[in-house]
């Protein structure tokens, strides 16, 4: 037949392929020795089968010892339960790999960072390999650029990456959940008069200061560590802006007393290159339960303090404020809102009487303003004509304060022709005066609601009025021609020169409460005091002899308006006869004896 059969392999073929392979093995097992990477062979149990030299020296062991033992306890991937699953689940082939690192220890003392590597064997071959990396070298490069990426090069402090790193750290429930206090505190410093320094005498100077500072600061915090579990955590911030960050504080007087000795070291003077330095500091000091607190809210807070810190006269330490804190909130919040609230319609007014002393009839009414608010409900001026004088919304609020008074006492003109008319008075800002033309505003108003001049009154204070000169004093002249009435409020309290009043447009004076009050002597035998009433008495009869009417504000008692009366005050103002009310209720008073 001249087919071909298959039969058995040539002996000779056999034999050919036994050596190829044999020389494989041979040629894995000489490269295995010789790797410069340390390696061992490891079974499906995790047992060590073989290892090569290079993992006997990494450890400091020979490698003949090492077959046997456990892979696992040699290069520590027990220590946390992640790292030990998956390196179970690499010896049962149901994860493809595993790489982790190791800080191991030498047999001669030293300890060593390894990057381990767990993989299955090539082809069929049960097993993993296992190879372990020295990185110390690269690990300590890390460390030193971390730490100069952490660490401010001037003063060698901490820096505000790595402060905020440690306090977000901190603020972690499990930081603050197992164990401590579950407090955190913090004093943030700001150094008084550094700036000059800087200035003056050159960056170089300035930086040897902050180097010297920060060394005190850090002699604060190891003192203030002593005995405790840590010490504060010292950071410069930047510029000379400082912070020391406590954590598991026990209170605000452990800050308090941190702060104290942070102030006390600053103060004594600097030797800097042959100069004698002189600083303080103001520190902000927020000291609360962990629980709840952000790092952000945290600063802010701290911010805050060292704001009021400054603002109080400096050179101290302030403790943060809830109840201040919500003010300046609040405050923020009206004069964020205050021009849109004028276009909303959120504000009315209401009106106190004016009353004659002699014959106790209503003569005229202060419009004093109310915000009705949407957030903090009614709002008397006291909480924004301040904030309304600082970004200038008092221009447009005087405004409107000043046409609804007009056309409201108008109104009540004309809604009871029969009765004297009664005149509004109206509170006028110094800023009106500078920054509108307040002659025009008046006399447009006037003109719209047919209101007559000397019906109208003009309250400015006794300060901005004494201290009149060119504009202001001109607008006020310009008014008074017109028939305006011009009164000075809260008379008493600012310069009280009367001599003065000669020169000015005015025509009535409004004597301060504070004058008022010293009249009241009702019950308990309680006398009054004689000088009081001669103060009061001399004020009133040389204002009449420059031809002013005088009113009394804060009259609360029968027996106040009987003095008043008897020492010849001409109109009273106060709760004895109506607090504010809104304009219905003025109309019910009018032609009736109060």
């Amino acid at each position: 037949m001249n087919g071909t059969s298959e039969g058995p392999a040539p002996a000779a073929d056999l034999e050919e392929a036994a050596v190829t392979e044999s020389d494989i093995t041979t040629t894995h097992r000489a490269a295995f020795l010789a790797a410069p990477i340390a390696m061992a062979v490891v079974d499906r149990e995790g047992v060590v089968v073989d290892a090569n030299p290079a993992l006997g020296e990494l450890l400091g062991a020979v490698p003949e010892e090492l077959a046997g033992t456990v892979a696992a306890d040699l290069v520590d991937l027990a220590s946390d339960a992640r790292t030990w699953h998956a390196y179970r689940e690499v010896l049962r082939g149901r994860q493809a790999k595993l790489r982790c690192t190791r800080r191991l220890k030498h047999p001669d003392g030293h300890s060593l960072w390894a990057q381990i590597k767990v993989a299955p064997l090539a082809g069929d071959t049960p097993g993993v390999l296992l190879s372990v990396a020295d990185i110390t070298s690269r690990r300590e490069l890390q460390s030193r650029l971390r730490h100069l990426q952490m660490h401010d090069p001037v003063t060698r402090l901490p820096n505000r990456a790595l402060f905020f790193e440690r306090l977000s750290a901190a603020l972690e429930p499990e930081s603050y959940t197992q164990g401590g206090t579950g407090r955190i505190g913090l004093c943030y410093l700001d150094l008084d008069g550094f700036q000059a320094i800087n200035d003056t005498l050159g960056h170089r100077i300035g930086d040897r200061l902050l180097a010297a500072v920060a060394e005190r600061l850090t002699r604060c915090a190891e003192g203030a560590g002593q005995g405790r579990a840590t010490s504060p955590l010292v950071a410069r911030l930047g510029g000379d802006e400082f912070a020391l960050l406590v954590e598991d504080s026990t209170g605000t007087e452990q800050l308090a007393d941190l702060a104290e000795s942070l102030l006390t070291a600053i103060q004594a003077p600097f030797d800097i290159g042959g100069r004698r330095l002189s600083v303080s500091a103001s520190i902000g000091v927020v000291e609360r339960l962990a629980e709840g607190t952000s790092a952000t809210g945290l600063m802010q807070a701290a911010d805050t303090t060292l704001y009021w810190a400054k603002a109080d006269g400096k050179d101290r330490w302030t403790l943060f404020d809830p109840e201040r804190n919500a003010n300046r909130v609040t405050r923020q919040a009206l004069a964020s809102t205050l021009r849109p609230a004028i276009e909303r319609g959120e504000f009315a007014l209401e009106y106190q009487p004016l009353v004659g002393m002699e014959d106790g009839r209503l003569r005229g009414v202060e419009a004093l303003i109310r915000w009705n608010h949407p957030q903090f409900g009614v709002l008397t001026p006291n909480r924004f004509i301040a904030l309304a004088e600082e970004d200038g919304a008092i221009v447009p609020l005087g405004r409107w304060i000043l046409a609804t008074a007009c056309r409201q006492a108008r109104q009540w003109q004309l809604d009871q022709p029969d009765e004297p008319p009664i005149f509004v008075s109206v509170n006028v800002a110094v800023r009106q005066v500078w920054d509108s033309d307040l002659v025009a505003d008046v006399a447009r108003t006037l003109k719209e609601t047919g209101l007559a001049p000397h019906l109208l009154q003009l309250e400015l204070t006794e300060s901005a009025v004494m201290g009149s000169s060119g504009r202001p004093l001109q607008a006020l002249q310009a008014l008074s021609d017109m028939g305006v009435r011009i009164a000075i409020d809260d008379f008493g309290t600012g310069y009280s020169n009367l001599a003065y009043l000669s020169r000015l447009p005015v025509s009535v004076l409004k004597l301060d409460g504070s004058f008022v009050r010293g009249f009241q002597y009702e019950g308990e035998g309680v006398a009054p005091n004689p000088a009081d009433e001669v103060v009061v008495e001399a004020m009133i009869q040389l204002a009449h002899r420059l031809g002013l009417t005088v009113t009394a504000e804060c009259v609360e008692t029968s027996a106040q308006a009987t003095r008043l009366r008897r020492i010849g005050c001409d109109t009273g103002q106060g709760w004895l006869y109506s607090r504010p009310v809104p304009p219905d209720r003025i109309s019910g008073l009018l032609g009736v004896r109060v």
